[in-house]
């Protein structure tokens, strides 16, 4: 009988073949205590395993760096800093010494409280370091029990398979062979998860969070796994295997074509130009996302500098990369996000305090306006990197004029201190606004007086109208960028933007949906920054619907009362021109025609 489940698409590509069910998972750990005069040995124990499994990652490090590239390889570095987490490791070995309890089990009685505390926030960006937890916990569990650590190899199998499992965590992923291995789906984890990248990065179709699937596929079931999609298909029939042979064929055709886009215009039918740029996190992405079209960066998160340090970044250090990305686009713009800290960035050097609402608390510009010493660091290096093309400086969470007036008055500050010290920058430089709450939308005509440019940050905006957080799973149906409220709060902006002179981009998850670049184009908005692996669709979207028809759309649009109302609206019209099933992911829209 045919079981069909769908999931997160995490790594696109269709595939067909047997099923093979891997059990990864932490051994089970007997309760075993410990006399007073045993207790030093069981610490010295958990320390040498955690020596271990340093090593071990390491070690594996060094190979993801050899066969995926540096910045791949970056992604083992949270996991080699939890080993050595204070709270982590104090907490072990007072386990230890106050309960009596074993290395092993003191060890997993902490990461079970980390786990606890974690799944509580049911947020996916710390979900996706559940991931990496996992990959700590197995390998130290496994070192303080004596078993010997894993050495995949699949050559074992008859023929290539497709990898089942409850999860599987980065470490066990960059050592799949694509050889043996079809693709992979997993009951657990995130399309952000660091699995999840390291499996676009060796182009093996992925999906995630399909329940319990691995309790109810035996290995050898034949099954489709389609990545795109984010379905998975057990026991199909001839005719389901027919179908998706003749999907992956249509894709594939699609996928050349889009290929094809990359240094073409991205101008609609009908001759209107539109600014097409990338979304990065780390300074080696600039020149992916310039390979695949992009016309400068419309949004560069700095967090990476912040993030899992035990202290602040020095501004040369930000000035190198802040630099290297403006020196990929030597003629196109390059806005600059400052710190968007606090929510689920938690620098370990700011010791930030617990908060019962952290994405309604102290965040972002919050932050940096109440910590001038940081701020000011990060801006002079701004100011430095003017000098070597159109940086822009956008602010996050920005709530309140005052809050762009105290920014211009610091880096006028450092400005002169630059001018004092005869370092070179650009004093026409820009800066700007993100639209991420309906405050900032609905006093969008004033706050455009002070800004030179507007961004509008559509996960948060959508987040905040709603009050729904993006995070939930149980409230991801009523996450709805579609929803009336957003498309005024998007109309305001844009027109506050247009009257007052300005530019109006968005950066926001929705702008790698074609619907919503339909809708947004339709609203007079013609700068959009996606990721590298968004931009050719979203390009063949600006190509193939004129403009005329997305403002025709968006003003029937903005009238509709319901969210499936305007849906249904922009997708009658968008698919006079374009096929949506063809487009990466599910969009939760309905079937065009």
């Amino acid at each position: 009988m045919t079981l069909i489940r769908d999931g997160i698409p995490a790594s696109p590509g269709i595939v067909i073949g047997p099923a093979y069910v891997l059990r990864w998972e932490p051994p089970r750990v007997p309760h075993v205590t410990v006399s007073a005069d045993q207790m030093e040995h069981e610490i010295a124990r958990f320390h040498d395993a955690r020596e271990w499994a340093r090593e071990r990652l390491r070690s594996i490090q060094a190979q993801t760096a050899e066969k995926l590239g540096t910045v791949e390889a970056q992604i083992f570095e949270p996991q080699i800093l939890m080993l050595d987490d204070p709270d982590l490791v104090e907490g072990t070995v007072s386990y230890i010494r106050e309960n009596h309890l074993g290395a092993a089990r003191a060890f997993e009685l902490r990461m079970l409280e980390y786990q606890s505390d974690w799944s509580r926030s049911g947020h996916p960006m710390i979900m996706d370091r559940m991931n990496d937890l996992l990959d700590v916990q197995i390998r130290v569990t496994r070192r303080l029990l004596g078993i010997q650590d894993v050495e995949l190899s699949f050559d074992r199998f008859e023929q290539p398979v497709i990898l089942l499992a409850r999860d599987l965590t980065p470490s066990i992923t960059v050592q799949l062979d694509r050889e043996w291995i079809l693709g992979i789906g997993t009951d657990a984890g995130t399309r952000t998860s660091h699995s999840a990248i390291l499996s676009r990065s060796l182009q093996l179709p992925a999906v995630v969070s399909l329940g319990d699937l691995s309790q109810n596929v035996h290995n050898d079931q034949q099954i489709i796994l389609d990545g795109r999609e984010g379905r998975v298909v057990v026991a199909p029939d001839q005719e389901e295997i027919d179908r998706y042979r003749e999907r992956d064929f249509r894709i594939r055709e699609w996928e050349q074509e889009l290929v094809l886009l990359a240094h073409l215009q991205a101008v609609t039918p009908d001759d209107q130009h539109v600014v097409l740029r990338g979304n990065i996190d780390l300074p080696g992405e600039a020149a992916a996302v310039r390979a695949h079209g992009a016309r400068g960066i419309g949004l560069y998160r700095t967090e990476f500098f912040v993030v899992g340090r035990s202290s602040p970044p020095d501004e040369e250090e930000q000035y190198r990369c802040y630099r290297d990305v403006t020196e990929v686009f030597p003629d196109d713009a390059v806005f600059i996000r400052t710190f968007d800290l606090g929510g689920d960035k938690f620098p370990a050097f700011l010791h930030m305090p617990p908060e019962e609402n952290p994405f309604l608390g102290w965040r972002a510009i919050r932050v940096l306006l109440d910590l001038p010493e940081l701020f000011r660091v990060q801006l002079r290096a701004l100011l430095r990197s003017t000098a070597h093309g159109d940086v822009r400086i956008m602010v996050p969470l920005v709530n309140e004029i005052e809050e762009i007036q105290r920014t211009r008055e610091l880096l006028d500050e450092e400005a002169d201190r630059l001018r004092a010290e005869g370092i070179r920058f650009n004093p026409g430089y820009k800066l700007g606004a993100m639209i991420e709450t309906p405050a900032a939308a609905l006093t969008a005509h004033e706050l455009a007086r002070y800004c030179d440019f507007f961004s509008i940050g559509t996960n948060d905006l959508v987040q905040y109208t709603l009050a729904v957080d993006r995070g939930n799973a149980r409230l991801a149906p009523r996450y709805n960028p579609f929803h009336p409220s957003v498309l005024r709060l998007l109309r305001m902006t844009a027109d506050a933007g247009r009257e007052a002179g300005i530019e109006v981009s968005v950066c926001g998850e929705i702008a790698a949906n074609p619907l919503a670049v339909f809708l947004m184009l339709g609203l007079g908005i013609t700068s959009f920054s996606v990721s590298a692996s968004a931009l050719p669709e979203i390009k063949k979207v600006i190509r193939s619907v004129p403009y005329s028809e997305a403002r025709a759309a968006a003003a029937a649009a903005v009238l509709a009362p319901t969210p499936h109302e305007v849906v249904t609206i922009l997708t009658r019209h968008f698919s006079q021109f374009l096929d949506l099933s063809l487009f990466s992911a599910r969009w939760n829209l309905p079937a065009p025609g």
